[in-house]
């Protein structure tokens, strides 16, 4: 940016909240996942049923928030969903 327009400015500083913003929420949905992929892997029917309605309330909020496409977090339900029902239903 040779000439420095406010705009362009603005534009800048508003791009790197949102970044910074996205990452974090984009982080939080990763964790909670990865925790519960693993205790479905682990086989451990509390701790899946104890993690599965905050993971999925945390997918929920970063399709809210527009980190994720609302499709990709209704696939990321699904799938983990189904998993833990299977576990669930085995112990």
């Amino acid at each position: 940016m040779a000439k420095r327009i406010k705009s362009g400015l603005k534009r800048k500083r508003q791009n790197e909240v949102r970044r910074l913003r996205n990452r974090a929420v984009r982080t939080r949905v990763r964790n909670a996942v990865k925790a519960l992929r693993q205790a479905i892997g682990l086989g451990e029917p509390k701790a899946v049923s104890a993690l599965l309605p905050k993971t999925v309330s945390v997918i929920d909020v970063g399709v809210r928030k527009g980190v994720f496409h609302k499709n990709t977090g209704a696939r990321l339900k699904s799938r983990l969903l189904s998993q833990a029902a299977a576990l669930l239903k085995r112990a």
